[in-house]
């Protein structure tokens, strides 16, 4: 991937107070809704074009979910125009193209030599204007089966993959936006059809509800006119309005389960900021403090010094609506399940006790400005990081803003924050323990609540594996 450091030379020599680099970045808007962000840079030959769409997994109604995953799969199977794999055009000239799917939005991405600019402009202003025309039920069923391959892959057969829809449903109530995740149920996947289908993509892939990012080797005026002339002329549709449920409260619930996994993990979960709101920045940096590093305050007595555990991470899952604050360890060989959460609370409860030192702050500082100095380096991450400004905050030119959230934060401030999430009384408790591998939760029922979910206190300390189901 590109890297433009004549861009980044004095920022990335900065004290920890330091602006953040000098990024431009235009905004506008064309007739029909559609949300230009333009960050010229002509260090290397390549430009990067983001299409954002603001539709994700939190949109689907009850009964169908996955299909946002759905239709980025679908968009990559050709247009009106070009009805051929979206990829075609791309290989000879040495592109990077793909698309990801969250629970907030829907981007697709092209890296390209600058002096083919012209190629993603055309095939993402067709896909964009004329899919529906050159969409066929067999493309829907062979993009159905591959995302169920996907999800086969990816989350049931993979050890411990199941996780993160597991938390998703003991943390979020079934009509939460978040209950469920992108890659949704084999029996919604099933159910789609394709009036479904046709519905779904007039409503979200319109103008009105999507943004273009373009970063790197253009020059903003024959950009300007090449966007118009691709995009100006779709009609506009209708700016798809966000979901605002309100925070669940905060509970006490232990689930178990068993898998073909070699060794048990324990994950524990609660609802947190929300990405750009107050106490999400800090709550970033409070994770390096419990994980980053041997001397850690999570890696050093569970993994270094009683070797109860075999890893540990935690983290901050920032997400629009609302996120949620993990902290997850593997048990050492020979350890069980239940000896490593209490090891798990126990150092939790010390680290708790007292705000970060300047010194551990420092660090999880210095970490943060490396990996946002990498992502403004590269124009596809930059690209994508200006498109997620606009999609949280409304404004795509918030580097500065973003950058001062972590290299403004102090210790008593990030102490607060994480004391202000992490209540061991009111934890969501994931446990998946070797053993054989349970039928899914919810698997014909998207929407149902876990049968396995129940009060913490309802689960004694020592049960048995599986035993809570």
């Amino acid at each position: 991937m590109s890297c433009i450091p004549l861009v980044l030379g004095l920022a990335l020599g900065a004290s920890s107070t330091a602006a953040a680099p000098k990024v431009p970045v235009e905004q506008y808007q064309l007739k029909n809704g559609l949300t230009v962000l333009l960050s010229e840079d002509h260090a290397l030959p390549v430009s990067s074009l983001e299409i954002l769409y603001l539709v994700g997994s939190g949109h689907e109604r009850a009964g169908r979910t996955g299909f946002a995953h759905l239709f980025e799969h679908l968009m990559f199977q050709g247009s009106q125009h070009f009805d051929h794999e979206y990829f075609k055009p791309y290989e000879p000239i040495g592109a990077a193209v793909n698309g990801t799917t969250s629970q907030d939005r829907t981007n697709f991405f092209e890296t390209v030599p600058s002096n083919y600019l012209k190629t993603p402009l055309f095939m993402e202003s067709d896909r964009m204007q004329s899919l529906l025309p050159a969409l066929t039920q067999e493309k829907l069923d062979n993009q159905r089966e591959v995302v169920k391959n996907e999800r086969r892959q990816r989350y049931e057969n993979t050890p411990y993959g199941m996780a993160n829809w597991y938390l998703s449903e003991l943390l979020y109530p079934p009509e939460h936006p978040y209950h469920h995740t992108p890659i949704g149920s084999h029996a919604d996947l099933t159910a789609a059809n394709l009036d479904d289908v046709k519905q779904f993509f007039q409503q979200y892939y319109v103008p009105a509800n999507a943004a273009l990012t373009l970063v790197g080797d253009f020059q903003s005026t024959d950009a300007k006119q090449l966007i118009d002339y691709y995009f100006g002329s779709i009609p506009a549709g209708v700016r798809a309005p966000r979901p605002n449920p309100p925070v669940p409260a905060p509970r006490a619930v232990h689930l178990q389960k068993t898998d073909e996994v070699p060794l048990p993990r324990v994950w524990l979960a609660w609802h947190s900021p929300a990405l750009f709101a107050a106490g999400d920045a800090e709550l970033d940096l409070f994770s390096a403090v419990l994980s980053m590093g041997k001397s850690s305050r999570l890696y050093f007595p569970l993994v270094y010094d009683k070797k109860i555990a075999k890893d540990v991470s935690a983290y901050q899952d920032s997400q629009a609506l609302s996120s949620m604050y993990v902290v997850e360890a593997t048990a050492a060989p020979g350890q069980s399940v239940d000896a490593l959460y209490a090891a798990l609370v126990e150092a939790l409860k010390k680290a708790l006790s007292a705000p970060p030192t300047d010194a551990e702050l420092g660090r999880a500082i210095s970490a943060y400005k490396k990996g946002f100095y990498g992502r403004v380096e590269a124009v596809q991450s930059r690209a994508s990081t200006i498109s997620n400004y606009f999609l949280n905050t409304g404004k795509g030119d918030y580097l500065q803003q973003d950058l001062a959230r972590y290299v403004e934060a102090t210790p008593d401030k990030v102490f607060q924050a994480a004391r202000s999430v992490i209540d061991l009384d009111h934890a969501v408790r994931l446990d998946i323990v070797p053993g054989k591998k349970e039928a899914e939760p919810a698997v014909a029922q998207s929407s149902a609540v876990p049968a396995a979910a129940v009060p913490a206190a309802a689960v004694p300390a020592t049960a048995a594996k599986g035993a809570v189901k």
